[in-house]
């Protein structure tokens, strides 16, 4: 297994609700090479954040293993960079400290990490706002900015879950090109969950489809589509209408 690599083996997770095991995820199998930009669909309540919540080690799971380069990592954490759904800034820091709050965390040199921050504003179009509280930053910079606090943790895979859920549309597009770019920039490895078929398919090399719960990976979908994608052709119009059918 290289460096980078994350495959999950064979894992279930059950919840315990007022005594009786509710059970969320079956036999999830996965794997994400370095460099890959991979996404996750399914229904709602199909335990997509739940996978991230085992992935990055916040849960333990019943069965099965979390494998990062070869070392089974159930239940630890600090191996991948997690952005959750809410961008979690904090309203009485500035941006500069919001971002590079992951140094005070892990004990590290924040000298370094917001020299570094410093450097990769203008990359992530907040150039002049490192001062600027959370309230003073629109919706899409604030999404941004928790994107650079995720790259400045310095994992090798960044698991990002619906981070543009909240955007209206032209934002939302616009983010999801703005992301490609400084995927490619940054040589970034990026594990995705969005509940958007178009959003999967404009961004993903490869697509797992998931069942509702419990949640089961049902397809695996790789996207040979060149890049920069268009909607309206006809080989992403039909690669939409196959993951529409088994979403169904």
């Amino acid at each position: 297994m290289g460096k980078g690599e994350l495959v999950v083996k064979n894992l279930d997770y059950d919840y315990n609700w007022n005594d009786d095991i509710l059970p969320v995820l079956r036999k999830i199998n996965l794997e994400i090479i370095k460099g890959e930009f991979v996404c996750i669909i399914g229904p709602s309540g199909c335990g997509k954040s739940t996978l991230f919540n085992l992935i990055v080690g916040l849960e333990n799971p019943s069965n099965g293993k979390i494998i990062y380069t070869g070392k089974n990592i159930n239940g630890e954490k600090g191996y991948i960079a997690y952005m959750p759904q809410r961008d979690l800034l904090f309203p009485w820091y500035n941006l500069i400290e919001n971002v590079s709050i992951g140094a005070k965390i892990n004990n590290e040199s924040l000298e370094r990490v917001q020299k570094k921050a410093y450097k990769l504003l203008p990359l992530f179009e907040l150039d002049g706002f490192a001062q600027a509280r959370p309230s003073e930053l629109s919706g899409g910079m604030r999404q941004r900015a928790a994107l650079l606090r995720t790259v400045l943790l310095d994992k090798d895979i960044m698991a990002l879950d619906e981070p543009f859920a909240a955007l209206d549309d032209l934002n939302r597009k616009k983010m999801q090109a703005w992301l490609l770019k400084i995927r490619e920039e940054l040589k970034l490895t990026i594990l995705f969950i969005t509940h958007n078929i178009e959003e999967a398919l404009f961004l993903a090399d490869k697509i797992y489809v998931m069942s509702g719960r419990p949640g089961k990976i049902i397809e695996t979908v790789k996207i040979n589509l060149a890049r920069p994608r268009d909607e309206s052709t006809e080989n992403f119009i039909n690669k939409k209408a196959y993951l529409r059918s088994l979403l169904k």
